[in-house]
């Protein structure tokens, strides 16, 4: 078997970075955004919220919610040619 080198989140240097104005206090209205199912989003991780952050290959894809789990949503993406269930913080979610 291969061993595998790094974490979840290696070579995410550049892509979970925040742009210069937006550094600083995170944003409650984000943080605490409510969906319904059948909504569109996009996944958007904020890099100051580490619970319910996706896989670095999901970045700015677009999915539908499908319901809830805890506080974070279940996410439905489309990934090559496979549908796939995510679970994700709504503080990374951003409504289409």
């Amino acid at each position: 078997m291969v061993k595998r080198i790094g974490s979840a989140r290696r070579k995410t240097r550049k892509k979970f970075r925040k742009p210069l104005r937006e550094r600083g206090r995170l944003n409650l209205t984000r943080y605490l955004q409510t969906f319904k199912v059948g909504d569109k989003v996009v996944l958007k991780a904020d890099p100051s919220v580490h619970e319910g952050l996706y896989h670095p290959r999901f970045h700015s894809k677009s999915g539908e919610v499908i319901g809830m789990q805890g506080d974070c949503y279940l996410v439905r993406i489309k990934d090559a040619s496979k549908y796939k269930q995510i679970i994700v913080h709504p503080a990374h979610l951003k409504r289409v």
